[in-house]
């Protein structure tokens, strides 16, 4: 028996030390870089959304494989890909791509630069929207499957709004804003739109409708005329869009690879991965520029997920020691800061300001805003320095709002009684369980009011204007980046090119010196984020149960998700008793 037991103990050990020594051996295989060999063809395979803050890092090549590259990453690939010698072509295949027309508008245009520098790119394409044909507008050739659908037939902005939902659940919202176009608490607290929403919404369709045609008629060489009237015509069947110009050749993927080697004169098709070109071709040497992304609502405290990077979120004490450990770094020479964000709690948004601008005075700087900074993304901007934005940037937003659920109704309908007793007049201001009094709502927009000139105060500052000049183009209004630029709430119409380009004038390098972008914050290995992620306090933990717990009992799990991305639903933002700098609703065109 004694045997048997150490034989048994035996057999686990050498299982354990097995399992061990297979985990290190893949992490080491898994960080051997690539070799790129001559006439390699770069294969662009994108699905999905487009990070702009790196994700957990999980250093085994199944993982790595399905591992989404951030924009910068992307962005630095096709930099490499555009003056490498051994890359001969591209071949572009996007499918499900969810990432939105600003970040876009940047991977686009760096495949244009691709193909200015003599390498042609061949687009294949599997029932694509019109997000990828977009993207295939930059490719030499775009081909596709004979009954496949190309899914272009215009854009459409659908809004969902959840009063009546809330209502039958015994919920009702209050809601107050700052701005006629503040309209972050509509979805909750209406069933339809306002003039202004319907106004705005209108202007944006328009104008991102004309960005998508005049790309499909400068890519396809027609007129933006014609390209109209096709989109009117849509969708189509592969056949037919071939036949009217929108797409080139009908293969298999197969024979689609055969006519890349033969159109490039290879004897054989070397293809090589975005990924593993990424890899193989990082460099370590450069003068450093930091690279620093808020990504996600704004929101108060350290906090941070559950270890897995999926509570993506700007969590002001996280964002303001990151500032700081930049600013500390005298090898860092300058900073880009990338904004994407739809905003969040007004005190935190004005905390992360303050060390926005006191890093501004340690280093040059410049804000590249992404496919979002709108209100307190867009308040954290305003430094005084340039700033960026794609002509598509959801931005703008000045105005503040603030939003209660009162939940009293909802304990009706569970019979749960609740006997409150306070000391103060004001001292129920906040409770969830009845609504707001006279009194306690003037309390509230006096409140608001001060967060709103406080906005418009830093915005006048950031923008050198005066406060009613920056009023007049406020009133929570958004603005595209195009518009944004005209009316002089950014600097610039550019992406990532004109940010380094901006940022190497301030900072006094020459045009040749190689850069070496530090990214901000580093990617974490697995073993980190798991183990130094740092937590929520137990109150946050406990909101956030009862939350979930509520949405799956009601069946509300998918009315709530949308406003849980844009940040109106988490209960950080609901407990604050905070006004919200917060963009109005969560946007996507399709």
């Amino acid at each position: 028996m004694k045997k048997f037991l150490l034989g048994l103990l035996a057999g686990f050990v050498l299982a354990g030390l097995a399992v061990v020594i297979t985990f290190f051996a893949a992490v080491k295989l898994g960080d051997r870089k690539p070799s790129i060999p001559g006439d390699s063809v770069l294969v662009l395979r994108l699905e999905g959304s487009i990070p702009e803050q790196a994700p957990v890092d999980i250093p085994l090549p199944m993982f790595r494989a399905q591992a989404p590259m951030t924009m910068i990453e992307l962005w630095a690939l096709l930099h490499r890909a555009e003056t490498d010698s051994r890359i001969k072509g591209v071949i572009l295949e996007p499918i499900g791509v969810s990432a939105g027309w600003a970040q876009l508008q940047e991977i686009r245009d760096g495949l244009l630069r691709v193909k200015k520098a003599g390498k042609p790119i061949y687009a294949f394409l599997r029932y694509p929207s019109a997000r990828e044909y977009y993207l295939a507008t930059a490719a030499t050739k775009i081909h596709a499957t004979s009954e496949d659908i190309l899914y272009v037939k215009g854009l459409r902005a659908e809004l969902e709004f959840y009063r009546r939902t809330l209502d039958k659940v015994g919920i009702k919202m209050e809601v107050e804003t700052a701005g006629k176009y503040k309209d972050a608490g509509d979805q909750l607290s209406r069933d339809s739109m306002t003039p202004e929403s319907r106004e705005v919404l209108d202007s944006v369709l328009d104008a991102i409708y004309e960005h998508i045609v005049g790309a499909i008629a400068e890519g396809r060489n027609l007129t933006p005329e014609r390209v109209r009237s096709l989109i009117d015509e849509g969708p189509f069947m592969a056949a037919v869009a071939r036949e009217k110009g929108l797409l080139d050749e009908l293969q298999f993927e197969d024979e689609f690879y055969d006519s890349v080697k033969t159109a490039l004169k290879l004897s054989e098709l070397k293809k090589i991965s975005h990924r593993d070109y990424s890899r193989s071709t990082g460099s370590a040497d450069g003068t450093k520029v930091a690279f620093v992304v808020g990504e996600g609502p704004i929101l108060r405290g350290m906090g941070g997920g559950d270890g897995f990077g999926e509570d993506l979120a700007i969590r002001s004490g996280n964002f303001m020691r990151l500032l700081r450990e930049v600013g500390a770094d005298d090898s860092v020479r300058g900073v880009v800061l990338r904004v994407n964000s739809p905003g969040g709690d007004a005190i935190a948004s004005d905390e992360i300001l303050r060390e926005v601008r006191n890093l501004s005075k340690k280093k040059p700087m410049v804000i590249s805003m992404s496919d979002v900074a709108a209100s307190g993304g867009y308040y954290i901007a305003m430094t005084g320095d340039p700033v960026l934005a794609y002509p598509n940037t959801y931005t703008g937003s000045i105005g503040v709002v603030f939003t209660k659920p009162n939940i009293g109704g909802l304990y009706e309908k569970l019979g749960i009684s609740v006997e409150t007793m306070t000391r103060g007049k004001n001292a129920d201001i906040d409770s969830l369980l009845k609504p707001l009094t006279d009194r306690g709502r003037a309390k509230l927009r006096e409140g608001i009011d001060r967060t709103y000139q406080t906005f418009l105060a830093r915005v006048a500052e950031g923008r050198k204007k005066d406060k009613d000049s920056i009023h007049a183009l406020a009133q929570g209004r958004v603005w595209l980046g195009s518009q944004a630029k005209s009316n002089g709430l950014v600097d610039e119409l550019g992406g990532l090119d004109r940010a380094f380009e901006l940022l190497r004038t301030r900072a006094k390098l020459g045009k040749e010196e190689k850069l070496r972008i530090m990214p901000f914050p580093r990617r974490k290995s697995i073993l980190e984020q798991v183990f130094g992620s740092g937590g929520s306090d137990l109150e946050q933990l406990a909101a956030r149960a009862r939350l979930a717990r509520w949405a799956h009992e009601t069946g509300v799990d998918r009315v709530a998700g949308e406003a849980w991305k844009s940040g109106l639903l988490r209960p950080e933002l609901w407990n604050s008793g905070a006004p919200l700098r917060l963009a109005p609703y969560t946007l996507r065109i399709q």
